[in-house]
Order: C-alpha cells, then structure tokens, then sequence
C-alpha cells in the first residue's frame, strides 16, 4: 500500500434541527471534533450541532454520529469522489 497516496474521506454533515434534543453525543464523541452547539435553539428549545466555522471541511465521514445519535437527528453523507468511503 503506497500511503503517500491514501486520503482521508470528506463527508457533509446533515442536522433535522427539530429532532434534536442536545443529547451532545455527536459533539463529544466526533473523533474530527468539527461540530459545536448552534446558538440558535429548534422549537424545542434544545441547541442543536453545527458545524465548528474553521472544520467545515472537517468531517471524515466516519458515520459515527449517524449511530450514535438517538434521535436519528444527524448524518453525514459523502463529499463527490467519497461515495465508497465509510
């Protein structure tokens, strides 16, 4: 394996505000650290994730906050070129 050629995977990070309930579980456990509390609230009045404004192309589409969120408030789908990634 020739790893000077290896990349990392790009993904996109995709929040359904009003599912959230700012659990913090993509926040604390993101291995790319790229997503932080809105300042906003949903209609709920739980702040939910966005993404850190210096990482936003920071997310290695691991999908670990797709499996960890339970309220299925968050996933990542793969940047152009990552469709065979994760």
């Amino acid at each position: 394996m020739d790893l000077g050629r290896a990349r990392v995977p790009q993904g996109e990070v995709h929040v359904i505000v009003e599912r959230c309930k700012e659990c913090n579980f993509c926040i604390k456990y993101c291995p790319a650290q790229v997503l932080e509390y809105s300042t906003q609230t949903n209609d709920k009045g739980y702040h939910y994730p966005v993404m850190v404004a210096d990482k936003a192309d920071g997310c290695v589409y691991c999908k670990f906050c797709d499996l960890i969120c339970p309220e299925l408030a968050i996933y990542t789908t793969p940047v152009d070129g990552d469709a065979d990634a994760g």
